[in-house]
């Protein structure tokens, strides 16, 4: 069985958006990449109308199993969050509009899944990216190849196939089929020490298209 997944990367001068599918294996592949950006001279009911809109057509064009969004959090730049937190809020509503599971997850756990470091930085995201996706050139910009390790997190963390749509949710939990069975690859160990950290540093949280495949009927 295979779990799509729709990643996000919220942002409303540019909001990444990736798609992958991932088998029981945790084989990985491309279905598509891309942003959706909006200029910062508009109205903001304008710029979250645009990035709702584009969420509405990759959640009907991919109809993926599962939304993994960035969790947002930030002590410095509380004007950037603001803004990032409300492009997020309205990718979660489409995909509630659409019957979808959101799952949050947030950059030391995705940093900690796809390279096995927790403070990895932007160039080694994308560098283990384009390796896992098997690409031939880096996703850009790194909105773009954020939204995918978002998406591969997630499958990641669900089971992949094994576990299929029913390890979606907020992050947080208990351990993953693959966990109990103790398949996981050492960057998924990494990640899931990284996300047990994280939970109990912060306690009481729970945890244009480039298409390389065709949406599924």
């Amino acid at each position: 069985m295979t779990l799509r997944v729709l990643g996000v990367d919220p942002g409303l001068t540019r909001c990444g958006f990736g798609v992958v599918d991932v088998e029981a294996n945790r084989r990985a592949g491309l279905v598509a990449v891309g942003v959706a950006g909006t200029a910062a001279a508009q109205p903001l009911d304008s710029r979250l109308l645009a990035i709702s809109t584009a969420a509405d057509e990759w959640l009907e064009t991919h109809q993926p199993d599962a939304v993994a969004v960035e969790r947002v959090f930030s002590q410095l730049n509380v004007s950037t969050v603001m803004g990032t937190a409300q492009a997020s809020g309205v990718v979660i509503v489409a995909a509630a509009r659409h019957g979808i599971p959101v799952a949050l997850h947030t950059p030391t756990e995705v940093k900690a899944a796809v390279t096995g470091h927790g403070s990895a930085d932007k160039t080694a995201v994308t560098k283990m990216v384009t390796r896992i996706l098997r690409l031939a050139t880096p996703p850009s910009p790194a909105d773009a190849a954020d939204a995918l390790a978002l998406a591969i997190t997630h499958a990641w963390r669900a089971g992949a196939g094994a576990g299929g749509a029913s390890g979606a949710g907020s992050s947080g939990g208990g351990a993953s089929g693959a966990e109990r069975a103790g398949s996981l690859t050492a960057a998924q160990r990494a990640w899931m020490e990284a996300e047990r950290s994280e939970r109990a540093r912060r306690p009481g949280i729970s945890s244009k298209s480039t298409q390389s495949r065709p949406g599924r009927p």
